[in-house]
């Protein structure tokens, strides 16, 4: 499962990625975890600091793509990949690895799409009201729109909906 925080909505357009949160489940359970900030050359809107609270500041000093990207492809290595919206994820993934000259052959899986068939009653597939509607409100710690919280959230999600 992952997740990411990003400048805004089009890598092509500049958008880059600026947090990522990944964890690897193995028969029902998170395993692993990864996860990092990530300084990149561009600032982050106002509106988009407000979604997920990182800020500009929050960058400095972080790693940068180049130091990041590679160890997130040696942790993905040829496991499936799963993500709720994960077409807006594996946009970002590809042109950030596209970057750095990596290609990105992994298969991936949606949580949002697999909610939407396995719940449509719901009112929303966002992933707080998925996660709220299958096991009653969301953990205490959880810092919504923060990669890895959220990449643990979607986590359990695909766990429940796939067994």
């Amino acid at each position: 499962m992952l997740d990411l925080e990003t400048t805004g909505f089009t890598p092509h357009r500049g958008d880059r990625v600026i947090e990522i949160g990944a964890v690897a489940v193995e028969n029902g359970k998170i395993t692993s975890e990864f996860s990092s900030l990530i300084q990149v050359p561009r600032m982050i809107p106002w509106q988009a600091t407000r979604v997920h609270g990182i800020t500009n500041d929050m960058l400095a000093g972080q790693p940068l793509p180049e130091e990041v990207f590679p160890a997130v492809r040696d942790f993905f290595g040829d496991g499936v990949l799963a993500a709720h919206n994960a077409a807006f994820d594996m946009s970002f993934l590809r042109y950030e690895f596209g970057r750095l000259g990596f290609g990105l052959p992994n298969r991936y899986v949606c949580t949002l799409e697999l909610s939407r068939w396995r719940l449509p009653q719901l009112p929303d597939h966002r992933l707080a009201t998925v996660y709220r509607h299958l096991f009653g409100g969301l953990p205490d710690s959880v810092r919504r729109h923060r990669a890895l919280d959220d990449a643990r959230m979607a986590a359990r999600v695909w766990v429940e909906l796939v067994s």
